[in-house]
């Protein structure tokens, strides 16, 4: 059995989450449950900072929200001294309702209407990520109207794919994100972006995919960028500030999973821009990385009790649990592979097999086929590894299902830092008829 960060086995035989009985936390705040071991998320953040530190290079380590977005998440985000990655107005809302320095904070998207850019602009926020020719002119007309000076990055697809599922690559020519940089896109960009007298030209970003296990993806992507900033400081007296490279630094989900260390993938990282750099003469950039998934996604633990069950003889053994894809949809869109554990016996030896499934009303709506557990009873407590990225950001209500409450664990102390749903919260905004 492999444990994440602070869990583990306490003496009651309960599965153990910074220092709080799993079992306790379901008695007091119910399931389904979210539950973060917020030393892990600390330790996480600490681990890329000091890679860069250690180097002194100048960087920063923004963390993605689109992970996990909660005020308390953007908060601990804060005390960790990580910049912010947004991708809307509502998470731009929640960052500012936090209180997280709006200098440090970056937004992303390949459609921010005009209500956002202008948000943001009044908000005087760090960067923001240009993604496509229209919004360049669309930033252009708001920044000339509002009289603001606007720090922008030019979000570049390389050419490059990472191992990875194809609904999660982002980096490859065919995308919907950013602006090509085989076919001449970028570089009308730059020019363009470069002839706006409010614009800041920052630099550079790039993402070239999630959950990757290797560096050579990210080598490629700074190799090729590197060698068009080369170009353009001949052609356009352009050198970049700032050169972004994104996020997409794997965790481990199922014991198939073998990922880098936080300082592997940031040394090999800067190793090769200065290495580029001083072989096209250019001045070394800032560094930014983007992690979400590396920094909350083993932190999390999805606690559900376990309900009905139904044998097919000679097929599978299902068992039902009081949650599914309205509070993690990740295995219905991605395929995505969990391991789990009966947190009120984790040590018992498990020898059944069964295929754990939702309670929506959906044929798809399977949590981890083949499974291996003991024999289960209800009322049992399954925990999920691993769904601290994607699961309660991607929650839903399908089937007007309430989303589940969310806790921070640390030092023996438990933190509910979101509010289960109520049945009266999903008609809040309904109208009658009549």
């Amino acid at each position: 059995m492999y444990f994440y960060g602070t869990t583990g086995v306490n003496k009651n035989g309960n599965l153990e989450i910074g220092g709080v009985d799993s079992v306790q936390l379901t008695k007091e705040f119910g399931t389904p449950l979210y539950v973060y071991d917020v030393a892990l998320m600390r330790e996480r953040a600490r681990s890329f900072k000091q890679a860069f530190e250690e180097q002194n290079i100048k960087a920063q380590v923004a963390y993605a929200s689109k992970a996990f977005s909660t005020i308390a998440m953007i908060q601990l985000a804060e005390e960790e001294g990580l910049s912010l990655d947004v991708v809307s107005g509502g998470e731009l809302y929640t960052a500012l309702v936090a209180g997280f320095p709006v200098e440090r904070i970056h937004f992303h998207g390949n459609n921010k209407s005009r209500e956002e850019l202008e948000m943001a602009l009044d908000q005087e926020i760090g960067c923001i990520v240009v993604d496509n020719f229209f919004e360049l002119e669309l930033l252009k007309t708001i920044s000339i109207e509002k009289n603001a000076h606007v720090n922008i990055l030019l979000r570049i697809t390389p050419g490059i794919e990472a191992h990875t599922h194809d609904y999660i690559l982002t980096g490859q020519e065919d995308s919907k994100f950013g602006f090509d940089l085989q076919n001449g896109q970028a570089e009308d960009a730059l020019k363009m972006a470069l002839e706006v007298e409010n614009f800041e030209v920052l630099g550079l970003h790039c993402h070239i995919g999630s959950q990757i296990f290797e560096t050579t993806g990210f080598l490629l992507a700074a190799k090729k960028i590197v060698e068009k900033m080369e170009v353009w400081k001949h052609k356009l007296s352009f050198e970049a500030k700032v050169l972004n490279l994104g996020g997409g630094f794997g965790i481990r989900y199922t014991k198939e999973d073998e990922p880098l260390q936080p300082s592997q993938y940031v040394s090999e990282i800067i190793r090769e821009v200065k290495k580029l750099t001083e072989s096209y003469s250019l001045k070394m950039p800032e560094i930014w990385i983007e992690p979400g998934r590396s920094l909350v996604g083993d932190a999390g633990i999805t606690l559900y009790k376990v309900g009905s069950s139904k044998e097919v003889p000679g097929v599978r053994k299902y068992l039902a649990v009081d949650g599914g894809m309205s509070d993690n949809i990740r295995p219905a869109l991605y395929q995505a592979k969990y391991e789990a554990v009966l947190a009120n016996k984790p040590l018992t030896k498990a020898d059944k097999t069964v295929s754990i499934a939702g309670k929506c009303c959906e044929s798809g709506d399977m949590l981890i086929w083949d499974l291996p557990l003991p024999e289960t009873n209800e009322e049992d407590i399954l925990a999920v590894f691993c769904t601290g990225a994607y699961g309660y950001s991607m929650a839903n209500n399908y089937n007007r299902i309430p989303r589940p409450a969310v806790v921070f664990v640390e030092n023996g102390t438990a933190t509910l830092v979101v509010k289960r749903e109520t049945f009266a919260d999903l008609i809040q905004h309904d109208l009658p008829l009549k």
